[in-house]
Formats: structure tokens, C-alpha cells, sequence
């Protein structure tokens, strides 16, 4: 019943700034939490960053701290992925995922019940 997709992938050199976004749609409210994550080949499916229902409390990877921020606007069902300082390990595909279950943030793949198809970014040196 939930719809997400993303958009604004592309190529970047390192250093650079990219915004990804992620739209929602179908049986959802703008009270569910939200998260970020990335793959790339032969690697599982890793956390980015996740944010409250409300937008209130936000988590990050360690690796992304200080360089990404991850924000939303409940009005418009939408999610943003704020990406700067940008390195090429952070290559990957960026995939936004919703939770029925959860209103706090949550960094678990199990945690999410709805995938987008993903957007690639990639970041050349």
C-alpha cells in the first residue's frame, strides 16, 4: 500500500554535495519513521541514516556523521538525504525505506516494511 521513490542520484567528484529525495505515497501517514540505506555489490544492505515521525530525532552511520543530514516534511510525504563532503566510498546505491511498525528512528534493515527502487550515486575521485 506504500509507494517510495527516489530521485536526484548522479555523478559527483569527491568533496562535492548531493541531495537525494524520496517520495511517499499510498496508505501511509507522515507519522512513520523513515531511513536511508545503501548497497553495492558483493556488500548487504547498509545503514545511512533514519528520522523520527515528527523529524524531531535523527541517527547516523558513523561514517557519514558531520556530512549528511536526513530531513523531512510531513505536509508533502517526503524525505531528503542532505549529502556533502562527499568521498568515493560513499558510492552506492541509495535506497529510502519506510516503516509501518516504528515512530522513532531505527537503524535495523528489519525495522522497514517499504523499499523505494534506489538511486544511484557515484562519486569519482
Amino acid at each position: 500500500q506504500v509507494q517510495l521513490v527516489e530521485s536526484g542520484g548522479g555523478l559527483v567528484q569527491a568533496g562535492g554535495s548531493l541531495t537525494l529525495s524520496c517520495a511517499a505515497s499510498g496508505r501511509t501517514s507522515s507519522r512513520n519513521t523513515m531511513g536511508w540505506f545503501r548497497q553495492t555489490p558483493g556488500k548487504e544492505r547498509e545503514f545511512v541514516a533514519t528520522i523520527s515521525s515528527t523529524g524531531g530525532i535523527t541517527s547516523y552511520t558513523d561514517s557519514v556523521k558531520g556530512r549528511f543530514t536526513i530531513s523531512r516534511d510531513n505536509a508533502k510525504n517526503t524525505v531528503t538525504l542532505q549529502m556533502s563532503s562527499l568521498k568515493v566510498e560513499d558510492t552506492a546505491v541509495y535506497v529510502c525505506a519506510a516503516s509501518s511498525r516504528f515512530f522513532m528512528t531505527n537503524t535495523r534493515l528489519s525495522g522497514y516494511d517499504y523499499w523505494g527502487q534506489g538511486t544511484q550515486v557515484t562519486v569519482s575521485s
